[in-house]
């Protein structure tokens, strides 16, 4: 068995029927040419022999008695795949408008913890031809960089595929259920060892939360004590920003991965802080045009990983931040240097602040008192009269530079599928693939009935952005002598080639030579 981290155990004990904390994909598939066979049941064959590869698949919760502690993960023997993988025909004329509020729906329901938390979806119908791939993952057994296994066992590099090695035979248990001293052993187990860890760290949290919380010295070897000018504990109350009920709507958006990089580069800003303002001047324009924008800025949650380079465990550390917007600003280019200013402030802190941030803690009696304080706060509805922390929860995973395939069929889209929560009713996520960048906005519909408006002012902020950047770079110089030309690029060889790798973060991504490969957050 293994222990859920503290917040991994936070994502089950915060769920509630109006909040599911499962997140997901939709990927479009274009078939082999030619195909003829069963999708369906061909995708069934394909997961069943490469599901021993991530645990997430095979492993499913153990309840603690009385839920006196976290519950743990153990191996499920009997796992039903016509359960877990399942066949979706949309009705005509099968629009991409019908695929994504089917996957709306879809993301709204919660998964069955007597079961591993995954469930697949296969949806044909689609007047293109193509195949749509929906799937979702509770968020308390993986985060976005944690997903290398996943990716590793459902995508690959060739529209062969691998030849994947049959898992080795385990003696079954045949115990559907561990008995209640076990249980009760290994909570107490785990609680010690918790407390043990978190013992040994404290010296470093002190260090790091000391270094945080003091400013560091001037030119001048003072410290300047004063709040920052942004400084807020509270963002602007939005139309987003109220308790959320469980139906969704979803709208998936692309631009070219190349734009986004010629904005950041002719502006000299990061590819984060072009989508940041993206989505900022998206949310400005449709507040405003339903003369709701606040004279205060809005604000994003974004989360940020605590993850060690290296570290692969399939578990969570994750922090959130909340990072300035700058809607108040009407100005698209004076917004983008206000959200960079605001990034990079962000970040030094973070980096003070990061190892003081523990990922692992004893809690006991987690599961009903966390739960308790999350049902009183849904139906209460709180969120409808306090102030909120952020208005918008944005999250940029790490992209994917090659063509990825699925059961042979080509992979043509990555639309990733995240959380909305109580105050926050609208997630926008977004996963580079291939030379794309594809936006996944979910909401609460009863919050924002058609984000498919959002996700129209969040292209035409593009373009505005592409235009004024364009506009921004310097006029091309005559050269008074010819250039040398370059020589062609020598063919990589087979081992050259990148690996299928995930190292998917909702931070700033790693550098790596690898290619990746990413769940979404």
């Amino acid at each position: 068995m293994k222990h859920l981290s503290g917040v991994d155990s936070a994502f089950l004990h915060l769920e509630s029927p109006e909040m599911p904390m499962h997140v997901g994909s939709l990927n479009v598939l274009d078939l082999p040419e030619g195909y003829t066979g069963d999708f369906f049941e061909d995708t069934k064959t394909y997961i069943q022999q490469r599901m021993h590869l991530a645990e997430v698949f095979t492993r499913k919760l153990a309840l603690m008695p009385l839920d006196l502690s976290n519950p743990v993960w153990v191996e499920d023997e009997d796992i039903d795949l016509d359960y877990h993988i399942r066949h979706v025909s949309l009705p005509k004329p099968g629009t991409n408008r019908q695929l994504q509020q089917y996957v709306a729906r879809l993301h709204s329901s919660l998964l069955d913890r007597s079961r591993p938390l995954w469930e697949f979806f296969v949806i044909d119908g689609l007047k293109s031809g193509q195949v749509a791939l929906y799937s979702k993952l509770h968020h308390a057994g993986i985060d976005g960089q944690a997903g290398v296994a996943v990716a590793q066992a459902m995508f690959d590099l060739t529209a062969t595929g691998r030849v994947i090695k049959p898992p080795r035979p385990r003696a079954r248990r045949n115990q559907y259920q561990l008995g209640v001293a076990e249980l009760l052993g290994a909570a107490v187990s785990n609680t010690l060892q918790q407390s043990s860890a978190l013992i040994k760290s404290l010296p470093l949290i002190v260090r790091s939360a000391k270094n945080a919380l003091i400013p560091e010295k001037d030119a001048n070897g003072k410290r300047d004590w004063s709040l920052p000018k942004d400084f807020r504990v509270f963002a602007p109350r939005t139309s987003l920003n109220v308790a959320i009920t469980n139906q969704r709507t979803f709208a998936g958006r692309t631009v070219p991965l190349a734009e986004v990089k010629q904005i950041a580069k002719l502006l000299g800003v990061s590819l984060n802080d072009v989508v940041m303002a993206t989505v900022a001047g998206a949310l400005r324009n449709f507040l405003k045009d339903n003369n709701e924008l606040p004279d205060k800025p809005l604000y994003a949650a974004v989360p940020v990983s605590l993850r060690a380079e290296g570290d692969t465990t399939a578990n969570n550390q994750v922090s959130i931040v909340a990072m300035n917007l700058a809607t108040d600003i009407k100005d698209p280019l004076a917004r983008i240097r206000k959200i960079n200013e605001s990034s990079a402030n962000t970040k030094a802190k973070m980096s003070r602040f990061k190892a003081a941030i523990p990922t692992d803690f004893p809690l006991p009696a987690a599961p009903w008192l966390m739960s308790a304080v999350a049902s009183l706060f849904s139906r209460s509805r709180l969120a409808n009269i306090m102030p909120p922390f952020a208005n918008v929860v944005i999250s940029n995973v790490a992209g994917i530079p090659v063509q990825l395939y699925f059961a042979g069929a080509k992979v043509v889209s990555y639309y990733p599928v995240s959380i909305p929560a109580h105050s926050m009713a609208l997630n926008v996520t977004v996963q580079s693939y291939n030379g794309r960048l594809d936006y996944g906005l979910i909401a609460c519909r009863r919050a924002l009935p058609d984000v498919n408006e959002l996700g129209d002012a969040l292209l035409a902020e593009h373009r505005k952005l592409l235009e004024l950047a364009l506009a921004q770079a310097p006029a091309p110089t005559t050269l008074a002598h010819a250039t040398p030309q370059a020589k062609p690029a020598a063919t990589p060889t087979k081992e050259a080639q990148p690996a299928l790798h995930l190292a998917a973060s909702t931070a700033k991504p790693a550098r790596k030579k690898a290619a990746r490969v990413a769940v979404a957050a």
